[in-house]
């Protein structure tokens, strides 16, 4: 069900500081269109008490400046012109050159009609300004109302970091009435709302007008937090010597097999567990944002001890043998690194699964080239990175989220090629070697971290499974330490020596 219709002040006064508006907004120019079109035009303007359907400005959100772009249903549809491209361009090129944040709420109809090709290409110029607002490293956050059709979903409604949508919103790039015109039926029911695109992993929630302000200052103080990262974690609590050095040596006396058995514990706290308990403004995300959405992986963004990171967890609760990690979840990961690459934010992946999908539907997914575009964009990204191997480390799956600069084990965590079963199956022709598989193959925390795969390993104890809330807390405080230090050193050595440590790895 939709809810009622919020004009762009109202919508702009609910979000914003009280006060703090200030428009951006000069006079539209006189310009010269038939008699019809004047009419409209001044039509619209009476009506909405605005010259075009677009308003632009600043303002404070819970105190930070943003920059803020939203349009007007009631003018025309809110239909993009030149008049509104223009004040749209100028409004995202001034917040780019300011160094602001920039909040846009779309509604329209599409491209204005009246002005035929050239509105319709306006919209080049508009995805120009954005692409430069981002490649600036600036946020851009989305809140797509009722409804938005057209050319403006196909350029600044689909270009978000984080975009969200009004409850029962109608969103689309073919208006239905446009449809039913061209192939004489109607477009099907339910496809073009809020929700099931939200469903879809086309959006990452559906929020009311009331928590838009709240979703969008959470959201910011990860993706504004770049620069001012240092004062939010001088501040937090510190790891204590229990939590775990690079220098402990974690001598575990427990079986290979022991660790697999204790990662395999149903109640064993998870990516979910981890954010509810040690993580704050926590904004999850959802979907690849082209349709995509796997319940296998959990994408977020989320701040450690005050650290700033975008989170790419394994979700062991939506993981099974019936729904195993599939290419999908991996494309959403890739969203992750793109996301942290253009913010330059750490990014932050939390290893906890039992393998990737062994079927016919994955391999025609493409699986494998996945798990290579994972490993080229993580490998590569310029961004600070962290791996964590929360739980189970099993195959290609866990492989695609490994190479970081920093990589760390819980204590019950591990990393292999394949299932121990699975190893025991081709080496042995059974599975009843298991034990001895694991044993051989090192893959429990402290043989990585001899091999020096692992950097650090956080103590369980004995087991995260007895003490998730400890645990957490205990990991959260690592991981607040080790982002504070990723952030704080240099992004060119950082880089060349992450390559250096995976050219080298083993020898």
């Amino acid at each position: 069900m939709s809810t009622a219709r919020l004009d762009a002040r109202a919508l702009r006064d609910l979000v914003l500081d009280a006060g703090s508006w200030r428009t951006w907004d000069s006079p539209v120019p006189p310009r010269t269109v038939d008699d019809a079109y004047a009419r409209e035009l001044i039509e619209a303007a009476h009506k909405t008490r605005q010259d075009e359907s677009i308003i632009t400005g600043e303002g404070r959100l819970r105190g930070r400046r943003v920059a803020v772009v939203a349009g007007e249903f009631g003018f025309l549809a809110g239909s993009i012109g030149i008049a509104a491209a223009e004040r749209l361009i100028a409004a995202v090129e001034r917040a780019t050159e300011g160094g602001l944040p920039l909040l846009a709420a779309p509604v329209s109809g599409g491209t204005r009609m009246q002005e035929g090709t050239v509105a319709f290409l306006q919209m080049i110029g508009i995805t120009a300004a954005i692409a430069r607002h981002k490649e600036a490293g600036l946020p851009y956050l989305v809140y797509l109302r009722n409804p938005t059709f057209g050319g403006v979903l196909a350029s600044w409604g689909s270009l978000g970091h984080v975009t969200i949508a009004e409850p029962g919103a109608s969103i689309g790039f073919l208006g239905p009435r446009v449809y039913e015109a061209l192939y004489g039926e109607k477009f099907p029911e339910g496809v073009q709302t809020a929700e099931h695109l939200a469903e879809r992993g086309l959006i990452d929630a559906v929020v009311p007008h009331e928590e838009v302000g709240d979703v969008a200052d959470r959201a910011l103080r990860v993706l504004a937090a770049r620069q001012t990262w240092h004062l939010d974690v001088s501040e937090a609590e510190r790891p204590t010597p229990e939590d775990g050095t690079d220098a402990d040596d974690p001598e575990d006396h427990r079986s290979a097999w022991d660790v697999v058995t204790a990662s395999r514990r149903p109640d064993r706290p998870g990516v979910r567990r981890l954010l509810r308990t040690a993580a704050t403004d926590v904004v999850g995300l959802s979907g690849t944002g082209a349709g995509e959405k796997d319940p296998g992986l959990l994408l977020a963004l989320a701040r450690f001890g005050g650290a700033p990171c975008v989170v790419l967890g394994q979700d062991r609760r939506g993981q099974s043998m019936s729904a195993p990690l599939g290419p999908a979840a991996l494309r959403e990961a890739r969203r992750g690194m793109h996301l942290a690459a253009e913010l330059r934010l750490p990014l932050v992946t939390l290893i906890d699964t039992p393998g990737a999908a062994l079927s016919q539907e994955a391999e025609e997914g493409g699986l494998a080239g996945e798990i290579a575009r994972c490993l080229h964009d993580l490998v590569m990204l310029k961004a600070p990175t962290l791996a964590v191997l929360l739980g189970q480390g099993t195959g290609g799956g866990a492989l695609a989220l490994v190479p970081a600069d920093r990589v760390l084990a819980a204590a019950n965590g591990w990393l292999g090629p394949l299932p121990p079963e699975g190893a025991s199956a081709i080496v042995h022709r059974d599975t009843t070697h298991a034990g001895e598989m694991a044993q051989a193959q090192g893959v429990r925390a402290t043989d990585l971290w001899r091999a020096g795969i692992v950097d650090r390993v956080v103590p369980e104890r004995p087991d995260a499974a007895d003490e998730p809330t400890e645990f957490c807390l205990r990991l959260g405080r690592v991981l607040g330490e080790e982002l504070a230090g990723l952030l704080g050193r240099d992004d060119t050595e950082r880089f060349r020596r992450r390559l250096h440590r995976y050219r080298h790895l083993g020898r």
